[in-house]
């Protein structure tokens, strides 16, 4: 068989569109018409974006968390849901208590270890602040890995890497999953 031009081969070229292309087209136009007004919600979560939600994010006041992880985790939160001040008026607390974990990988035949993963754990509860009920719990978890050095300072600063980008990841799936919850229409 041998390789020929399109226009040498009788072979016809496709043309983009068709049918396909107007059921696309009407298609976005109807995705278009349900996200301008309030007809479209999405179905298994929510964002800070969606209307009323950040309120209700601004008026969570974050517990103390011991830790210099923990204080990181809160921070973020109260950055994201406030942008760094305190809630004028709370509404309701946000609990959260951690556990840290460091395991070894890629050890070598004299015990040392090459790279470490580091575990954060942390389960938390949103208390509603009128009545004191628990409205909310959940856990989330991050893991981070870094490197092992020879000069100390390397490896100090590595794991604290690790650490932050770990808070992070839970402080950003607790506020998900806090907007999802505040979202709904049952708390």
């Amino acid at each position: 068989m041998s390789w020929c031009e399109p226009r040498d081969c009788n072979i016809r070229r496709r043309r983009p569109g068709g049918a396909f292309g107007v059921v696309a087209g009407v298609a976005l136009l109807l995705l278009a018409g349900c996200s301008a007004g309030e007809g479209f919600r999405p179905m298994y979560g929510a964002t800070a974006s969606t209307p009323g939600v950040q309120e209700k994010l601004a008026k969570v006041e974050v517990s103390t968390i011991p830790s210099r992880v923990g204080q990181r985790i809160r921070n973020e939160l109260i950055f994201q849901n406030t942008g760094g001040g305190l809630p004028e008026k709370p509404e309701y607390r946000l609990d959260i208590t951690i556990r840290e974990s460091l395991g070894s990988t890629l050890v070598t035949s004299t015990g040392e270890a090459q790279s470490q993963i580091y575990t954060l754990d942390a389960r938390f509860k949103l208390v509603r602040l009128r009545d004191k009920s628990v409205v909310f719990q959940g856990s989330s978890q991050g893991r981070a890995e870094f490197e092992r050095f020879q000069q100390i300072y390397s490896n100090v600063r590595a794991r604290d890497d690790a650490e932050n980008r770990a808070a992070r990841v839970v402080a950003d799936d607790i506020k998900t999953r806090l907007a999802a919850v505040l979202s709904s229409d049952r708390i």
